[in-house]
């Protein structure tokens, strides 16, 4: 085993202090990379690089961990920037000028599992026990899509939708379950929609 002298301790250990930092730096620089991206983008000309099990430690010991990123809907800049202005120009409505809004949505509802992932937690060696396994159906198991409104005074219509929910069937909802809840809302009361296409095709409005 050799032995290091001081100074070569000192020049050793501010060399692991500064691959840490590079660790992390080209971490938080693209958070998408895995550790043997990592490991290979840093050390690229080295002849002895870490192992790539020694990046993962040293991520996870500065609180990076290796997640799955949240899904959520692509946001363009003109639309955060639409966003924040809505958000500043219905800064001060009261209680009552939101009770007057009746919201919307549509929504899928799986009749048989879930389409997302799921996990379990299972001894070794008990991959195949019924009680580990999740069940499946051929073709899905079917889905059945809704759509539905509230306000502050309360739940409003739910409907069924049968087959797509297209520019026509939507209309039909407009026409049939909307407009009836929101007369009777009172006056003033405003129907909010998002900018689905068929929400704001023109036979829509």
């Amino acid at each position: 085993m050799a032995l290091l002298t001081a100074n070569a301790l000192e020049d050793h250990v501010s060399l692991i202090v500064m691959t840490i930092g590079t660790f992390l730096k080209t971490s938080r620089t693209n958070p998408r990379l895995t550790a043997p991206a990592i490991r290979r983008e840093v050390f690229l000309n080295s002849p002895s690089p870490p192992s790539v099990s020694t990046v993962k430690r040293r991520l996870n010991a500065a609180g990076i961990m290796g997640r799955r990123p949240v899904k959520k809907p692509l946001i363009s800049e003109k639309n955060r920037a639409a966003r924040v202005k809505w958000a500043k120009e219905h800064l001060n409505w009261t209680r009552q000028d939101w009770n007057k809004i009746l919201w919307s949505d549509e929504s899928k509802f799986l009749l048989f599992g879930s389409d997302g992932i799921q996990w379990v937690r299972r001894p070794i060696g008990s991959r195949y026990h019924p009680k580990y396994q999740l069940p499946t159906v051929k073709h899905g198991g079917g889905s059945c899509m809704v759509w539905g409104a509230f306000s502050g005074s309360g739940i409003g219509p739910l409907h069924r939708v049968n087959g797509i929910m297209d520019k026509h069937v939507y209309k039909d909802i407009l026409l049939n379950q909307m407009l009836p809840h929101l007369r009777a809302m009172g006056r003033g009361s405003v129907y909010q929609q998002d900018n689905d296409p068929k929400h704001t095709h023109c036979s829509s409005r």
